[in-house]
């Protein structure tokens, strides 16, 4: 995301800075950064909780491996879904002007 964002970022002086396109460039790049960061955080915390539940459920009974795996694929496309939507907000975003 990173990339995405430096492509858009250029130096802006005088009364440009105050215009309409770019504040909403602004904040399109404030709030799809934060939504990519936020979707993965909670993604990392779901994988975390849902690896040690299904380690121990493993360890109990191994034949839960296949159910355990599909659980911590649904965990794990939070992230997946935040990056998309970051990328959809940003890509709407003009480059400053």
């Amino acid at each position: 995301m990173s990339i995405i964002f430096s492509s858009k970022l250029k130096m802006v002086e005088g009364d440009a800075i105050y215009s309409a396109s770019n504040y909403f460039t602004g904040y399109a790049l404030f709030w799809s950064g934060l939504t990519v960061g936020m979707s993965n955080l909670i993604c990392g915390v779901s994988v975390g909780i849902n690896g040690s539940s299904a380690a121990l459920a493993d360890a109990a009974d191994p034949t839960l491996f296949v159910k355990m795996l599909v659980v911590e694929i649904f965990s794990s496309v939070l992230g997946l879904f935040g990056l998309i939507i970051g990328l959809l907000v940003s890509s709407k975003a003009l480059d400053f002007q």
